[in-house]
C-alpha cells in the first residue's frame, strides 16, 4: 500500500492550493481517505475525510467553507482544494487510508483510525 501526497508549497494568505493523494497497492473503493495536518510543535489533527464508495465527507470547523475534498476513483486519487488560505493553515499535510472506519459527516477523523499514511507535503502560508 502506497500513498503519495503532492501539491504543497508556499502561498500567500488568501491564496489557494490543491493537494493530491495518489493511492496504489490496494482497492481504492470502499475505503476512507483522510487528510490530516501537523504544525510545528502540535499534534497531528484531522482536517477532512471522504468515503470513496458514497462520497460522504467531513470538514473540521477551522476549514469548513474554504476546503473541498473530492475523489477520482478511476485515478485512485483524492484531492483537497484549499482556498482562502490562512497563516494558521501552515503545516505538513498527510493523507491516510482506513479500511475500518467510514467517514462520518459528524465526527473528526482520528489518527488511530487510519492504517496507511503518506509521507506528507508541506504547506506554508505567508503574510
Amino acid at each position: 500500500v502506497h500513498l503519495v501526497e503532492s501539491g504543497g508549497g508556499l502561498v500567500q494568505a488568501g491564496g489557494s492550493l490543491r493537494l493530491s493523494c495518489a493511492a496504489s497497492g490496494f482497492s481504492f473503493e470502499d475505503n476512507t481517505i483522510g487528510w490530516f495536518r501537523q504544525a510545528p510543535g502540535k499534534e497531528r489533527e484531522g482536517v477532512s475525510c471522504i468515503s470513496t464508495i458514497d462520497n460522504t465527507t467531513y470538514y473540521t470547523t477551522s476549514v469548513k467553507g474554504r476546503v473541498t475534498i473530492s475523489s477520482d476513483n478511476a485515478k485512485n486519487t483524492v484531492y483537497l482544494q484549499m482556498n482562502s488560505l490562512k497563516l494558521e493553515d501552515t503545516a505538513v499535510y498527510f493523507c491516510a487510508a482506513s479500511r475500518r472506519t467510514p467517514c462520518s459527516s459528524y465526527f473528526i477523523p482520528m489518527v488511530h483510525e487510519y492504517d496507511y499514511w503518506g509521507q506528507g507535503t508541506q504547506v506554508t502560508v505567508s503574510s
